[in-house]
């Protein structure tokens, strides 16, 4: 019957209560207005103005309740007092004593024998004596700190005192490291991370060994959160057989439409190194001593009517930089080959194989129509001594016209044109300007074919000079024309399958047919910053074979997926069929090569690309590039890649990752120069993770190194580096 004198109670009291969620990371409080407290029997003292509430006491408040034995509530000084299995919960938070005094006015307490378990950062906080010091900042006497769960973690820090603010950071004195109840490390002071918003502090440190070329080499990180619209992170990197080097990351944002990070990093490299690179094309006697150092620059600035100014600037000290430190450095831990995280889209892949740089500046204008791109871009030739003879670009300005109807004409009309400074310190450099308007006129036929003539002229102009005294330079123009025409036409037809997810099959079938003709250009007296234009008159055929599966999902959704697509295409060169060989000279071969891409994905698990060149005169396969990709459900996959140029390269590449159990992961890396015989890269790792923490164990071997690295990560103690004006990752 106990439920029968269970009574409830509105108190109309226009003050904020309990943030007695002292747990939450960041105090919401409550707005005024009623509150409800139930229990088995409430009193109210109107001398004192207390309310007393005995019995299964739960008082409610926005987003959350307190649950106590007993509750003693003061409205004049605000105080608040709960005992007997106290628990506050407010959303996912939870805080949990036996004893509980609370302020209401400057939202301080004292809790005795407390658990308080933050969600944002699954973070668990217990104490003899937990006292909270206004808004999220508690001090913990004979305190324990964990991300585990369970009454006996995996991991924990204990510690005669602890200090920590929620989205800051906690200090211990007199403390341990422990796993499960053994003590690990004695730690007097220890300062950690208890965030989930951008704070100043350090990051999770790096610790690898590289037999030949870095030794001991550990990175210790220094994450500083300058405002809300920059940040900076310091790297601090010691390589025993090398030095120290120094780098900082500074991100930043303008606005909305402003935003940019800028990278550097700077050694005295006190190793001795002399011979030749792995190319065998570049030598070096080097003493310790060699100043290495690097700088990188991402400036985006986006303004009204569709203009915006993008800056990819970058430069190393040498051509041996990313050979030398190509197992890690800033480049490789933030490259994006689609360049689409705002703050993180390193462009190349920054390893020992990296041919060049390239640094530009672009402002760019669009219309609906029409575009213009003025451009200055400058390389650097990792695969020479001297950048002189490599040609810049200083600048570049481009002006695009989109095809589009000519008037009120069945014409359309499209253009392209450019102006360039192409600059070199030694061979040829001067100014160039080329202007091709093309002129179309599409017909379709039903639902047939379509048939597109065109016609097309090109002016260059060019005015060059050459340092190196082989030419004297000239100042010409060169017309050429072209003509060309296209037919195509596609047909398809849907097959009922009446498979349990796949329903229907479209098969389409598109042949394409190309005439063009360019005439015979001279040659002569061309500077080589000038684009070759080759004689034409040829037949191009392709044929596209594609099937498109209509996929039924569990809950009524369709969606269509590619299964595959394959498209072939050949040429016919009409001049060559025609051509009447001398004796003894190479028969006519008028039949180009033939061109395969494959692209197959039957379902979700399974992906393949595969292109591939057949020499149909020589009967012989010029180049095969191929990549499969099979996965699982389970979170298992594989890679394999076969890239094959004639005479070129030939690589073979395979990468496999393997989710033993829940816990337990393998990966497996081989990739191998199969026409020079060298081992590009072998490597293994193991990667052990609870629900807490996770420790990788990784070794790689290749023909100039050996390294062994090892990655332990405590969950929850802090999160990497955030996103200046957003305050979250940099997932963009």
């Amino acid at each position: 019957m106990k439920g029968l004198l269970k009574c409830g109670l509105w108190i109309m009291w226009m003050v904020t209560l309990w943030p007695v969620s002292p747990l939450c990371a960041l105090d919401r409080g409550m707005p005024s207005g009623p509150y409800e407290i139930e229990a088995d029997s409430i009193s109210f003292d109107r001398d004192s103005e207390t309310y007393d509430a005995e019995g299964d006491v739960t008082i409610y408040f926005a987003g959350g309740y307190l649950k106590a034995d007993s509750l003693v509530l003061r409205k004049i000084s605000e105080k608040a007092i709960a005992e007997g299995n106290v628990m506050i919960a407010d959303g996912a938070d939870r805080m949990e004593g036996q004893r509980v005094e609370f302020n209401m006015a400057d939202k301080s307490g004292i809790i005795s024998d407390g658990k308080i378990f933050i969600e944002k950062n699954h973070l668990y906080l217990s104490g003899k004596k937990i006292e909270k010091k206004g808004d999220a900042t508690y001090s913990l006497e004979e305190a324990t700190v964990t991300t585990c769960d369970g009454d006996n973690p995996d991991w924990k820090i204990t510690g005669e005192r602890i200090d920590v603010t929620i989205d800051g950071y906690g200090t211990m004195t007199q403390g341990f490291f422990k796993v499960k109840d053994v003590p690990i490390l004695y730690v007097p002071y220890m300062i950690f991370p208890a965030k989930t918003t951008r704070q100043s502090g350090l990051l999770y440190p790096r610790i690898a060994y590289s037999r030949d070329k870095l030794g001991l080499d550990l990175e210790i990180p220094l994450y500083w959160a300058i405002s809300d619209e920059a940040d900076a992170t310091f790297y601090q990197r010691y390589m025993d057989k090398r030095g120290f080097q120094e780098g900082v990351e500074f991100r930043y944002c303008l606005g909305t439409s402003s935003f940019g990070t800028f990278y550097a990093d700077f050694m005295n490299d006190h190793m001795d190194i002399v011979g030749v690179d792995e190319t065998g094309s570049l030598f070096r006697d080097w003493e310790g001593g060699q100043k290495r150092w690097s700088y990188y620059l991402d400036h985006e600035t986006r303004f009204d009517s569709g203009v915006y100014l993008k800056a990819s600037l970058k430069k190393v000290s040498d051509n041996w930089y990313f050979k030398d430190f190509d197992s890690h450095n800033y480049y490789l831990a933030h490259y994006d080959a689609a360049a689409q995280k705002r703050f993180s889209r390193v462009p190349f892949y920054g390893d020992k194989a990296l041919p060049m740089l390239r640094s530009s500046v672009r402002l760019v204008k669009d219309w609906r129509l029409f575009n213009v791109t003025a451009q200055t871009q400058y390389t650097d030739n990792f695969q020479s001594y001297s950048n002189d003879d490599t040609l810049q670009k200083y600048p570049e300005i481009t002006l695009t016209g989109i095809e589009q109807p000519l008037g009120g004409t069945p014409f359309h009309i499209a253009m392209e044109s450019f102006y360039g400074y192409y600059y070199r310190t030694a061979g040829q450099r001067g100014h160039l300007f080329d202007m091709a308007p093309v002129l179309s006129l599409p017909i379709r036929v039903g639902s047939y074919f379509s048939f597109t003539p065109e016609i097309g002229v090109r002016e260059t102009v060019w005015d060059s000079e050459d340092t190196s005294g082989l030419t004297s330079g000239s100042h010409k123009s060169r017309e050429v024309y072209h003509i060309a025409a296209t037919l195509d036409s596609e047909v398809q037809r849907v097959f009922h399958v009446g498979g349990q997810s796949v329903d229907k099959i479209r098969h389409s079938i598109r042949p394409e047919i190309t005439y063009r003709y360019v005439p015979n250009v001279e040659k002569a007296d061309r500077p080589d910053f000038v684009d070759a234009v080759d004689e034409e008159n040829r037949l191009l055929c392709a044929l596209t074979n594609t099937l498109t599966a209509r996929v039924k999902g569990e809950n009524g959704a369709v969606s269509y997926r590619e299964v595959l697509n394959l498209k072939l295409n050949q040429a016919y060169d009409i001049h060559e069929a025609k051509r009447n060989p001398d004796p003894g000279a190479q028969k006519r071969r008028p039949f180009s090569e033939i061109g395969m891409e494959l692209d197959v994905s039957p379902n979700e698990y399974f992906y393949a690309d595969i292109d591939s060149i057949y020499n149909v005169n020589a009967g012989e396969c010029e180049e095969f590039n191929s990549a499969v990709t099979v996965l699982d459900a389970r979170g298992d996959s594989a890679v394999f890649e076969y890239r094959y140029t004639q005479d070129e390269l030939e690589e073979l590449n395979l990468y496999l990752k393997a989710k033993v159990t829940e816990r337990v992961g393998l990966n497996y890396v081989m990739r191998t120069n199969k026409m020079d015989n060298l081992n590009l890269e072998t490597s293994c790792g193991v990667t052990y993770q609870k629900q807490c923490w996770q420790v990788t164990f990784e070794y790689r071997d290749s023909y100039d190194d050996r390294e062994f690295m090892c990655i332990f990560s405590l969950f929850g103690l802090g999160n990497d580096e955030k996103t200046p004006g957003t305050g979250s990752h940099d997932d963009l």
